[in-house]
């Protein structure tokens, strides 16, 4: 046994993003990293596109080399795009 731990370094580094997800600039709460199988799966809701991809970069970083996949969605947070019905 050489006692390398995949798991453990799998473990650590979706840590360590979720401690950028949470720390810095972005401060992005609503992003679930989870151990999927050998990989990570990021899943969750971000306010704006600009958000997402900025998620998505620091995923890029913190896993690269490692199977990864997401499930970001966007909120909506504008008003319908039609005016309401006028009830008379």
């Amino acid at each position: 046994m050489n006692g390398f731990d995949p798991a453990g370094l799998l473990g650590y580094r979706m840590e360590h993003l979720r401690d950028r997800l949470a720390h810095e600039e972005i401060a992005e709460l609503g992003v679930r990293v989870e151990q999927h199988g050998g990989g990570v799966l990021l899943w969750g809701v971000v306010t704006t596109e600009a958000c997402r991809e900025v998620v998505l970069c620091l995923a890029a970083e913190e896993l690269a080399g490692l199977p990864w996949r997401h499930d970001l969605r966007t909120a909506c947070a504008d008003g319908p795009a039609h005016r309401p019905e006028e009830l008379q």
